[in-house]
Parts: structure tokens; sequence; C-alpha cells
């Protein structure tokens, strides 16, 4: 019988085998503590950082063998990864090499467990790593993608390498167990480091000579320990060298109980927890948990988060220590369910900033980052929309902040959209870096964020109702349905797309699937029949792929802009095949939908959802699923992405149809008995109450009640 709860072994990625530099994303690995790159060697390692101390891209630990850098031996190395380890491993002669990393549990670590097997005669190899480190410990929010690095001072002591930061206030200490370390002699690294140009950066040599019997296995270790005093940091060193597999011992065990926590209301990990699922589908168990690891992997309590907790966006690349509104909430339904309280904690931390003037805030100083995105106005409304109405905190709405309440925000928020026009009634949502950053025509008067906008009001007077102000819920209706004509008369009859008005008064036609899903799932029901066929007709024509999304049709002219794979042609951002299915099944075609899961499951074999996953006539697949696309330039795509949550939404709201009204009211009918008529979501928690839901509609009690 298959478990309804993950491990480790359910969620790991498939194997990969690749040569240097192939086009594979290096993977990542978090203990919630923060964040290591795992790179293509055997034990490489890039961005190693745990806040408040970063370094930047900088790799360490690259891997020498009897002298000689082993990328450049020209063998294939196949990376395993799974959510507490990657294991790398790569022939060489009669060596076989296998290393297994992991970020320590509870430790500000990465730790690598080195086996070296000999099937030839007894002989000696000597293992050499060159480590390097940038650690720097900022007072400000880290404002770029990269995170803040700067020249450190070396020194050897103890059999490692100590790199400290000008003001001693982060350190990296870094060994190889029972081996030496060498500083390296060259000059130091110019301020501004540039990989290609600066390169990576040499400190030091770690080297050990390894005894091999015939037909036998040793076994050495690496540890980078980082703290914000070196004898915090030459402690945790010390006491992880002491046991490097038991490293990797710990990381399996804290992780599985990671993922039971998830599942498992009041267990003391998250303040609420997702409804488990019992299905026989194999595609749809493994969306669906695909879909929670996605969001439980960026959760943070690193000591000194302002929050206490936050959920970071990207990893292990770029924007650490950030929380994107945007992305936060595609996954507002998960982050509700999960972890209520966090969730609470983040809306009221947005409310007391100015959400028109960043896109995101920081968890190092709480303060803003980075510019306005236009969606601000509805993604704060849904997050307060789906909290409210899945835990019943209505009191929530009252709750002040400053001057103001978070209800007096949902109102405000409905309406901002006003300011924004120009000689039209449709919002102006600005240029291309407010939007999808890559897409040259998608800027302005866009329909998906004006349908939202009819969607917002509307959604807005349900809340304000419940405060008991009916004049002004009126009032947001009457605006909502003046507002809906000239968002639908933008629609290119015919088409199935919208056009994006132009400052000039010029229409630009626009074939995104973000108009398709944010049009689908705000005023569907209020859209033609016609209208409604052409848009679905128009999806399964130019976007959908057997195994993922082209964000952009390739018949679209503005697909020779860019080929950032997140937003183009080429691939498309991990939460827009999910909310595409479920504005098909708002559209009236559910069958798509279920049609669509199976080839959707095979990308779900390279852990958590990449930032963008290539669609395969840009390139080639892996194992039958959507690759994901790589950090370096032109694509610049992060390994992993929060947004992943929205595929909960897709299983929860879309395939078992399940609606929660915002009185608590619980109705289901949806389409999931075509993948599996026996399937039950169980334990989905509303307010004071927990349900089953089944896949014929029926909606029961669950056995056990939240306490």
């Amino acid at each position: 019988m298959t478990s309804l709860i993950p491990t480790v072994d359910d969620l790991a990625a498939d194997p990969v085998t690749h040569l240097y530099d192939d086009m594979i994303a290096p993977a990542g690995l978090t203990n919630m503590l923060g964040t290591v790159r795992v790179d293509h060697d055997l034990t490489a390692l890039s961005a190693v950082q745990f806040p408040p101390v970063s370094q930047g891209l900088t790799q360490t630990a690259a891997l020498f063998v009897d002298g000689r850098l082993f990328a450049s031996y020209g063998v294939p190395v196949t990376h395993e990864w799974r959510p507490d380890r990657v294991v790398r491993r790569a022939v060489l002669g009669d060596l076989t090499i296998e290393t297994t990393t992991v970020c320590v549990p509870g430790r500000t670590a990465v730790a690598i467990d080195i086996a070296v097997s000999n099937a030839g005669p007894a002989r000696s190899v000597a293992i050499g790593l060159s480590a390097a480190a940038r650690v720097t410990r900022s007072a400000d929010a880290w404002l770029d993608a990269e995170s803040p690095s700067q020249t450190d001072a070396a020194t050897v002591a103890d059999g490692t390498i100590e790199f400290s930061s000008p003001d001693s206030a982060a350190w990296s200490i870094q060994g190889i167990v029972g081996g030496e370390a060498a500083l390296s002699g060259v000059a130091a690294l110019p301020a501004e480091l540039e990989v290609g140009i600066g390169g990576n950066g040499r400190g030091g040599d770690l080297t050990v000579v390894l005894d091999l019997p015939a037909g036998g296995t040793t076994r050495t270790g690496y540890v980078q320990a980082i703290g914000t005093a070196e004898d915090a940091a030459r402690r945790t060193f010390t006491e992880l060298a002491a046991d490097v597999p038991g490293t990797v011992v710990a990381a399996e065990e804290f992780w599985n109980r990671q993922l039971e926590a998830a599942f498992t209301p009041g267990s003391g990990e998250f303040s609420g927890a997702l409804p488990v699922l019992e299905t026989a589908s194999e595609p749809l168990r493994k969306i669906y948990w695909w879909a929670a690891l996605g969001v439980i992997w960026f959760r943070r309590d690193w000591e000194g988060n302002i929050l206490g907790r936050s959920y970071d966006t990207l990893m292990p690349n770029y924007w650490g220590t950030t929380t994107f509104i945007w992305d936060y909430s595609l996954s507002s339904l998960s982050h509700a369910l999960l972890d209520p309280a966090e969730m609470r904690r983040q809306l009221l931390h947005w409310i007391s900033l100015d959400i028109h003037s960043h896109f995101g805030t920081s968890s190092v100083t709480g303060g803003p980052v980075g510019r306005w995105y236009s969606v601000n106005d509805y993604a704060m409304i849904r997050l307060v929309h789906d909290y409210v109405r899945l835990t019943g905190d209505i009191a929530f709405l009252s709750e002040r902040v400053a001057d103001t309440t978070v209800g007096a925000s949902v109102r405000e928020w409905a309406t901002a959209w006003k300011a924004l026009r120009n000689d039209t009634e449709l919002a102006d949502y600005g240029e291309i870096d407010n939007l999808l950053e890559c897409v040259s025509s998608y800027t302005h008067e866009v329909a998906g964020l004006n349908a939202a906008n009819v969607w917002n009001m509307r959604t807005a007077a349900s809340i304000v109702e419940l405060e008991g102000d009916e004049s002004t819920a009126a009032e947001l209706r009457r605006s909502a349905e003046e507002l809906l004509p000239s968002v639908i008369a933008r629609y290119l009859p015919g088409e199935g797309i919208f056009a994006a008005g132009q400052p000039d008064g010029t229409l630009l036609p626009v074939r995104h699937c973000y108009d398709f899903s944010v049009v689908g799932t705000t005023i569907a029901d209020d859209l033609a029949p016609e209208v409604r066929a052409e848009m679905v007709d128009f999806f399964q024509r130019e976007l959908q792929t057997e195994n993922w999304l082209r964000a952009l049709s390739p018949w679209d002219p503005d697909a020779s802009y860019s080929v950032r794979p997140d937003h183009q042609w080429n691939g498309a951002y991990p939460a827009w095949p999910a909310d595409a299915g479920r504005a098909l099944a708002a559209l009236g075609a559910p069958e798509v939908l279920t049609d669509w899961i199976e080839g959707l499951a095979k990308t779900a074999n390279q852990g958590p959802m990449g930032q963008a996953h290539f669609v395969e006539e840009a390139v080639p697949g892996i194992n039958g699923g959507a690759r994901k696309a790589p950090p370096q330039l032109p694509y610049i795509i992060d390994w992993a992405c929060s947004s992943a949550g929205a595929w909960t939404e897709l299983v929860i709201e879309a395939l078992f149809g399940v609606s929660v009204a915002l009185d608590g009211t619980v109705t289901a009918a949806g389409s999931v008995a075509a993948l599996d008529p026996t399937a039950v979501l169980r334990g989905l928690r509303v307010g004071d109450a927990s349900y089953d839901i089944h896949a014929d509609g029926r909606v029961a009690p669950a056995a056990t009640q939240p306490v």
C-alpha cells in the first residue's frame, strides 16, 4: 500500500548523468537555516549562505584527484537529488568516487561524505579541494539578486582554512577530515569578483592522501562551518568533522520529520497542515506531493530573521532572504493551510509598508526590496481572502496596522486601479519591469490585471460585508460591473486572446498565458460561451505541450525578444501550468486539464519546481520531464521557486473543485474522478472544522477534528 505521506525517497529526483557544463541546473539544498548550491563536479559548492552571513555565488571545494582538476578528466558525473542530500558519483579508471552532500540540520554548515572505492590493486590517491570564501555580514537588506560578498582574510589553523571578513563579523571554516591545509599564495582577489574574469578565487588547498585496499573503500569528509564569530564557527566545524556520516543520517531524519509534519495537524513544526491525498493515481499523487515540497522547501527559521519565520522565493542562486509578494500569493492557499500563523505575520508586515513601492521584503531588515510589481493589489487581496476564508479569522480584518486596518487596506487595494487610468476605463500597469520583465509587448493596459480588478472589487465587497459595511460592498460591486465591459472589449474575436492598450492608443495583440490564466480564473463566468471556447482552443493550439507550457506563443511577434524561459516561448514559470489548469476548469474544459495531468507529472522528476522549465522544442527534456533552466546568462533562472504551491490549489480547487466561502461553507464539484473516482482529500481544515473531500463531490466531516 502506498503511504499517504511522502518520505525523502518518494520525492527523489531521477538520476541525471552529464558532462562538464552540460545544460543541467545545479541543484540546491537547505536545512531551513540557509542554502547551498551543489555544483557539477563531485565536491564543488557555490553560494553557501546562512543568513545573516552570505558570500554571493563564490565557489569552493572544487575537486582535484592526484593533483589534477577532476573536471578536466572529462568523465561523466551522475547526480542524485533528494530533499536531504545530493549524491554525486563518477568512475575514474579503477576508482569510483561517490560523495554525499547535506545541509546539516540545526547548524549553519554543509558537509560532504567522500567515499573512494578501488576496483584495482592496492594504491593511494590524493584528494584535493580548492577552498575559497567571500563571507560577509551585511547590515543592510540583500538588495541584489546575488547576495553580498567581499574579500576575506585567510589563515591556516588546526588543519583548516579560516576565512574572515575585514570586520571579523563573518567566518567560514573549511577543512577535509584527516587532511592538511595550505594557503594558495596567490594575490588577493579584486573587490568585485566576476566569474570568468576575476575567477572563482583560491584561498587555499585542502588535501588528504587515502590508502585504498584492493577492492576496498576508504572515506574522508569535508565541512564548511559558517558563523558570525570565530569560536562558534570553529566549534561547529570540530563537532561535525568528528562524524560526517552522522550528518548524512541526521539530514534524512530531519527531512522525513518535516514532510510528516506538513501533513500532520499539531506537529509543532508548522502552525497548520496540508490535507492528505488518498489516491490510486500516481500522476495525481506525484503532482500533489511535488507542490507540497515546493512550499516547505522555502521555510526559513534562521536566528535573527526579522519575522521569526519567513518563506523565501528563490534558491540557491538568487534573491536569498527576499519574499516576493507575487510569488508568495501564487502559493496563497498552501500558506493559509500549512502555516497560517506565519502568513498572518507576513501580511501584517506587508500592510505596514507601501506595497506600491516594492516587489517584496527582506527577512534581514524587514525593509522593502526592489521596484513595484503591478500585480501587488491583486496579490494582496487574494492573500487576505484565502487567509480569512480558510482560517475563519474574521477578526483579522479589524487588526490595526499603523493608521489603518486590514479591512480598510483591502478596500484601498480594490480601487487602487482607478488612479492608474489614462484616457480609457482600464488601468495602465506600466512598463516591462513592472510586469513580466522579458515580454516587451505585455505592458500598460493588460487584460489580465484589469480582469483581476473586477475580481478584486467583487471579492473586496464580500470581505467588507463581513464587517457589516453593506453600502461599500454595493458600491464595489457596481464598480466591478461597470469595468467588466471594458475588459471584455479587449478580446479579439476568433483568436482566443486579448489586446494590451498602449499609451498612444494602439492595441497590441498579446498571446501570453498570463492573460489566459488570470482572465480565466477571475471572470470566466462573465464571458460568452464562444469566447471561452476560443480561449481554450488558443491554449491547446499555441501554449500547451505534453509535459509543460509555453508562456508565450511562438506565433507572437515578441517571441524573438528574449530567451528567458520563465515568461517567453521556450518555457514557463512554475505556477503558469497550474494556473492555466485552473483556468481550463473555470472556462468549462476540465477534460483538457485531466488529460494533461499525466504529462505534467513527468516533470516532477528533478526536485522542487524550478523558476522555469524549458519546453522540449527548445531544450530536450530529462527522462520525459521538462528540463529545469540553468542560472547562467542568458537564462538567469534559479533552481527552485516557491510558487510551487499553485499546484496545491490546482489539485484542491480545480481537480477536486473545492470552494470555500468566507463564511466557511465548503462545497465540491470537480473533475478528479476522471483520474481516480476513489480519490479523497482527507483533513482539509476550514476554520475550526476539518473535512474529507471525495471525488464524487461529497463533503464530509473528517474523522479527526482540529483541537
